[in-house]
Order: structure tokens, then sequence, then C-alpha cells
């Protein structure tokens, strides 16, 4: 058979046991303290999560109309409302535009600083300053634009006359 223990075995054997109950108290007390944690959470409420909505930069597009003799200027996005838009032309030239974003024909006409030669297709750069509406709040924009046009008409009597064909980002 075996032979008994010897005092100095049973006194390490009495050592691992005190060791066990040491870390079975420490993880009692862990324990505790993360359900002390978070029953105070719960008495704060529940959290709320509120997504905040990034803004969306402006960018517009052009609708001719009416045969070219007017560009009709909104934005891409529907969350957007134009308050005004400024047109800056090569030259110093301005055009400014309410709301609705009619820009006629005529006014880039005189706008443009050297018509050059009145045949075929051209475009010119300008640069749109926009301010606008977005999620209540009211907000600007400025980048350039490319307004294409044509020159149209002629004949015996009658003079050239500018349309618009669209616009895109420059």
């Amino acid at each position: 058979m075996s032979e008994p223990p010897t005092e100095a075995e049973k006194r390490t054997r009495r050592r691992w046991i005190n060791f066990g109950e040491f870390v079975a108290l420490a993880a009692l007390i862990i324990s505790a303290l993360g359900l002390w944690n978070s029953w105070q959470e719960g008495k704060k409420g529940p959290t709320e999560v509120v997504e905040k909505s990034r803004s969306i930069p402006l960018v517009l597009r052009g609708k001719a109309e009416d045969g070219g003799r007017r560009l009709a200027i909104t934005p891409v996005e529907a969350s957007h409302a134009l308050e005004s838009l400024v047109l800056n032309f090569p030259g110093g030239k301005t055009v400014e535009l309410g709301d609705d974003g009619d820009l006629a024909a005529s006014a880039v006409e005189s706008a443009l600083a050297e018509p050059g030669e009145r045949k075929g297709n051209g475009s010119v750069t300008a640069k749109i300053d926009a301010r606008y509406v977005e999620a209540g709040q009211e907000r600007r924009s400025a980048h350039s634009y490319l307004l294409r046009y044509r020159w149209e008409g002629g004949g015996l009597f009658g003079g050239k006359s500018l349309r618009l064909t669209g616009l895109t980002r420059g």
C-alpha cells in the first residue's frame, strides 16, 4: 500500500489550498465589482444614440429650356434649397440669380468679355458662388463650372444669338 504523507507534503498541500482559496476570493471580488458597475450604469437610463447627418456638398446641374434661351440651374441633391447664385465670368463681370436659378442667354452674352467669333459651339468657365439651405442651416459653396453655349442664327439681316446648352462642374 501507499505510505502516509509526510509532514512536509501536508504543509505543501495546505499552501496550495490556501492559494486556491485566494484566487477564488479574488474572482468573487472582481465579479462583485462588475455587477456593481453595471447596476450603476443602469440608473442613468438608456443611452440615446443620435445619428448626425453629414453635410452633402452642393453640386449644380443646368438644363437648357426655351430652346436654349435660358438655363435652369438646380441642385442635384433634393435636400438643398437655393437662396441665391452669383456667376463670376472672366473679365470681372458677374450675373446674379435668385432662388429660381434661371440664367438668361442674353445675360451670358453681355457678360462674355470677348465674344470672339460668333460661330458654332463654345464654352466659358464661370465661378458660381451659391447660398443654399441644407437641413435647416444656411451654407455657402463656390466652385468653377463650365457653361456651354452655341451661336445660332445670322443670315442676311439677322444677327447671331447665343443659345445655352448645358452646365458641368469644371
